[in-house]
C-alpha cells in the first residue's frame, strides 16, 4: 500500500527524485569523506617528500621490471656520495679489510661481515695486495664470487705499492703497477677494479712514470679509476699537473688517516684541493687503529690487533707517553 501510494501522483514522483538526488549527494559525499580520510598527514614536509620518492621509485622499479629488493639502498637509508668531482657513486661507510679477512677473523666471520654491510646498503670494498700477503684480496673475491652480487653493484679498491719481497715486486715502476694490479684481479677473480691506489707515495720513481702507468692501466679496461693513499697535498698536486701537461689521466681520490688526533690533512688540506682539482677523500682508521675505543685502557688484550706480532709498532704506540694521553679517560 505504501509504495503504491508512493509511486502514484506527481507530488509523490517529485519527492522520490528528491531523495535519489540527496541519496546521490549524500554517497559522493561519503566517498569524498572517505578519501580525505585515507589521505596521509605530514608532520613535516621531509615526509612528503620521502613518500613522493618512495612512490617514484615503485614507479621506476615496475617500469624496469625490478624489484624493490633488487635496488640497495631504496630501503637501507644509506647515503651515496660521487667520490671527488667523478661520476662514481659510493656509499658513505665503507667496509675495509686490513687486518681482519685473512688475519684476525675466519672467512665465514668475512662473509657474514660483508654481507650484513652489503645488505645494508655499502656498496665500497677496500683492500690491499698486501693485506694479509694477498690473503684478503682472495677472501674477498671468494665472497663475492659465492654470493652472485652483481659486478656492476659493486664498488671494489685495491691498492699497490708492497707486493712481494724482490725488488720489482714493490714500489710504483710501471712495471709493478701493471704486474701488481694483474696479480690483484687474479686474486680477487675480477675483471677490474673501480679504484686502484698508489699505496703511498714512490720517491724512487720519477711522478710521469706513475700517471702514465696509472693511465695505462685504466685505458686496458683493468681499472676505471686510480687513485692515492697517504700522499702529501704537494704530491697530489704534482700527479694532476703532469696528467694536464700530457693530457693522461689524474687521481680522483686520497686515501687518508682521519680520526679525532689526525683531523689537519682531511678537514684542511684536501678540502682546497677538491675545489681546485676535484680530489675526493676517502677516511680510514676512524677509532685510530682502537685507541679511542678505550680498550687498552688496562693494557693489551689478547684478541686486539695490538697484540699480534706483525703490530708491535702499534703496541709500541699505545704504551708510549703520548698513546697514554690519547686514552679515553
Amino acid at each position: 500500500m505504501l509504495a503504491a501510494r508512493v509511486g502514484g501522483g506527481p507530488a509523490a514522483r517529485i519527492r522520490k527524485q528528491s531523495v535519489a538526488s540527496v541519496s546521490r549527494r549524500g554517497s559522493q559525499d561519503g566517498k569524498r569523506g572517505a578519501a580525505a580520510a585515507k589521505q596521509p598527514v605530514f608532520r613535516s614536509s621531509k615526509e612528503k617528500a620521502a613518500l613522493i620518492r618512495e612512490i617514484e621509485i615503485h614507479r621506476y622499479l615496475k617500469m624496469l621490471g625490478l624489484g624493490k629488493d633488487e635496488i640497495l639502498g631504496s630501503e637501507t637509508g644509506m647515503t651515496y656520495r660521487n667520490l671527488g668531482k667523478s661520476g662514481l657513486r659510493v656509499s658513505c661507510l665503507g667496509l675495509g679489510t686490513w687486518v681482519t679477512f685473512g688475519g684476525q677473523i675466519t672467512d665465514e666471520v668475512a662473509e657474514q661481515l660483508m654481507t650484513i654491510a652489503y645488505e645494508g646498503g655499502v656498496n665500497l670494498f677496500d683492500t690491499a695486495e698486501v693485506y694479509a700477503g694477498g690473503k684478503a684480496e682472495i677472501i674477498l673475491g671468494n665472497i663475492i664470487k659465492k654470493k652472485c652480487w652483481r659486478r656492476s653493484s659493486l664498488v671494489i679498491t685495491t691498492k699497490l705499492f708492497w707486493g712481494g719481497k724482490a725488488e720489482t715486486e714493490r714500489g710504483l715502476s710501471r712495471k709493478h703497477i701493471i704486474e701488481g694490479l694483474k696479480g690483484s684481479l687474479q686474486r680477487l677473480q675480477l675483471e677490474y677494479v673501480d679504484v686502484v691506489f698508489a699505496n703511498r707515495p714512490d720517491s724512487n720513481t720519477p711522478m710521469e712514470e706513475i700517471v702514465r702507468a696509472m693511465t695505462y692501466v685504466i685505458n686496458q679496461g683493468m681499472a676505471m679509476y686510480w687513485g692515492t693513499s697517504r700522499w702529501t697535498a704537494m704530491e697530489i698536486m704534482e700527479a694532476y699537473s703532469v696528467a694536464r701537461q700530457f693530457n693522461l689521466i689524474p687521481p680522483v681520490c686520497e686515501q687518508a688517516e682521519y680520526h679525532l688526533f689526525q683531523r689537519e690533512k682531511v678537514e684542511v688540506q684536501l678540502p682546497e684541493l677538491y675545489h681546485k682539482i676535484g680530489v675526493g677523500a676517502m677516511t680510514w682508521s676512524p677509532l685510530a687503529c682502537g685507541i679511542i675505543s678505550g680498550k687498552y685502557e688496562n693494557g693489551i688484550p689478547e684478541t686486539s690487533r695490538a697484540s699480534m706480532k706483525s703490530y708491535q709498532w702499534l703496541k709500541e704506540k699505545i704504551v708510549s707517553e703520548d698513546g697514554r694521553k690519547q686514552q679515553p679517560s
